[in-house]
């Protein structure tokens, strides 16, 4: 396939080749030229068919250094675009030979192909699509398919401070994409000339980096100021707003600004110092950023992390939390409403059995427990001691909904699963329709005041809308207010759970990770997921109520954060104001 190879790198020239509006005249330095007496690593050559990008095939080349040590997992690194002009074996003989870098295999792969399936028609070019892409698509890529490939001949180290990534141009952006979605998985950057423009999406990183929890990486980008300036925007431009983001966000990260233009002269003859310092004081790991900076600092708290809970297992249909930082989570596959304590263990002797297939959970005044029973169709208001079966007293009849909240006053709101319509049951038992203007209505919360409902849409939107609660319990001047973090590519946040907390921020758990917003509206900081995906639901917990909880995919995580949880049963308080 040899073919193949030819027909993309002759692409990828026709894409990058722009006329010289300065010098470029980067010579190479010896590091990057045989040098006597250094030993030559082997390259082999491969092919792959993709299932993650189907129909495209490639060839790759891997290259190991002559003190590769089969018996010890070896660092590696993944180049964008085959390595092309990067002299990479040549440099990786050199500076592991000088021991100035680790025993590190080179996997240098193009971008895919999809054969033409005519005579003299063209094949189909899978590199922007690949490598500007904002998903995780190519990340998946590599972990799900090269590296498995190369391990089966190759033993690679498992650990993400030992892989790190390279690529020019749309390869740069390649490169920090992938460890962006995979930090699990790599955490060591090079970016030469990289295309952090709107070609697809690559402007974004600019605001992302800043809002996200930081992620344990190390990058070193480089450009030309004479660089491409066109319609998706200005390269130089580019890359200093992504290098400011990540200073921002106090990652360990280092930008070199050539005159040259978009060409790979510049990052070639760097290549050898660019190294050096991508693998400095290896094998210390690289950290997560540790630097605070408002807004997310509001939240976040560096060093705090995920941590599952023990004994906790099973897909959990509904969480609220209780005056005394205990929080309940409804098991239905179980027929169980379990209790983890303010410590953040279960509590088995407060766990209640026997409703049948519980689902949506709320505390309600007296800190009863409000659950909705599915299959009888109904809101169950249960009390029960510490061992005692629990006492159940019908609230709704005709209603399957796995989002509600009940106010001070003893109110419920919540959202059909049926019908997506928002319902209103007064203290006395009275239902009544309150809001059909949010089709497929899902998640809900109260503001800490308790005058506005926050409901975010199943499926349909990125918003999360706002109602005004007036005396009589109806809801009034809808507006779509919240303006959550869509994944690029994406039709929705994926919002599945909502909470708030004193300030009046609102935290909504998203694909991204768990979004939290100001009083205004805007998203100021995203908060990693402990899994990947969304988590089905969300609650504060502990006898602070700083303990974030999150089930995620039949596992249940918590977490410190500094926001301190509001629970709606509680007397209604009223938040600082929004910084406008």
């Amino acid at each position: 396939m040899n073919h193949i190879r030819a027909i993309a790198m002759s692409f990828i020239a026709a894409c990058c080749a722009l006329p010289a509006l300065a010098s470029d005249d980067y010579k190479l330095g010896p590091d990057s030229m045989p040098q006597p007496g250094v030993p030559k690593g082997e390259i082999t050559h491969y092919s792959i068919t993709s299932k993650v990008f189907p129909g495209t095939k490639r060839d790759y080349s891997v290259y190991v250094p002559k003190e590769y040590d089969a018996s010890k997992p070896a660092c590696v690194m993944f180049f964008q675009d085959g390595g092309g002009g990067l002299n990479v074996n040549t440099v990786f003989d050199n500076l592991i030979f000088k021991k100035e870098m680790p025993v590190t295999i080179a996997v240098m792969i193009p971008p895919g192909v999809v054969p033409a399936s005519a005579k003299g028609a063209l094949p189909r070019y899978n590199r922007s699509h690949e490598y500007d892409g904002m998903s995780g698509d190519y990340a998946r890529f590599l972990v799900d398919e090269i590296i498995p490939e190369v391990s089966k001949r190759l033993n690679l180290s498992k650990d993400p401070n030992d892989r790190g990534l390279c690529g020019a141009s749309s390869g740069g952006i390649a490169a920090f994409t992938a460890a962006w979605q995979r930090p699990d998985q790599f955490r060591r950057v090079i970016s030469f000339v990289g295309s952090f423009t709107d070609l697809q999406g690559g402007n974004l990183y600019n605001s992302q980096i800043r809002k996200f929890e930081p992620k344990p990486l190390r990058v070193f980008l480089q450009d030309g100021s004479n660089d491409q300036d066109i319609y998706s925007g200005s390269w130089p431009n580019g890359n200093k707003d992504v290098y400011d983001a990540l200073k921002y966000a106090g990652y360990d990260a280092k930008f070199v600004l050539g005159d040259g233009p978009h060409s790979g002269k510049h990052g070639a003859s760097i290549l050898p110092d660019v190294l050096r310092w991508i693998w400095r004081d290896y094998p210390k790991p690289i950290e997560q950023p540790s630097m605070g900076r408002w807004p997310l600092n509001e939240a976040w708290i560096p060093g705090e992390n995920w941590e599952p809970v023990a004994g906790i297992s099973g897909a959990i249909g509904g969480m609220a939390a209780d005056s005394d930082g205990s929080v309940w989570a409804s098991l239905p596959v179980e027929n169980k409403i379990i209790c983890i304590g303010p410590d953040g263990k279960p509590n088995d002797r407060r766990a209640i059995t026997g409703v049948h297939r519980p689902f949506g959970i709320a505390v309600g005044p007296n800190r009863a427990l409000l659950v909705c029973d599915p299959e009888e169709k109904r809101i169950l208001r249960l009390k029960a001691g510490p061992g005692e079966k629990p006492r159940e007293h019908v609230d709704v009849r005709d209603v399957v909904t796995s989002r509600l909240v009940v106010t001070h006053a003893g109110a419920i709101y919540f959202t059909d699963d049926r019908d997506g319509k928002i319902y209103h049951v007064s203290p006395n038992g009275e239902r009544r329709l309150v809001s059909d203007e949010v089709p497929g209505a899902g998640p809900l919360v109260l503001s800490p005041d308790q005058t506005l409902l926050t409901v975010t849409q199943t499926r349909l939107s990125k918003w999360g809308y706002s109602l005004q609660i007036q005396p009589d319990g109806s809801l009034a001047n809808c507006q779509d207010f919240y303006d959550l973090h869509v994944p690029y590519g994406a039709f929705t946040s994926g919002t599945t759970s909502l909470a708030t907390d004193t300030n009046g921020w609102l935290y909504a758990a998203s694909t991204d990770g768990i979004q939290f917003l100001d009083q205004a509206g805007r998203v100021n900081g995203i908060l990693a997921n402990p899994a990947a995906g969304p988590c089905d639901q969300i609650a504060f917990g502990g006898a602070d109520r700083t303990t974030l909880y999150a089930a995620c995919h039949g596992t249940l995580y918590r977490r410190k954060v500094k926001g301190k949880g509001v629970l709606s049963f509680e007397e209604p308080i009223t938040p600082p104001a929004p910084r406008l």
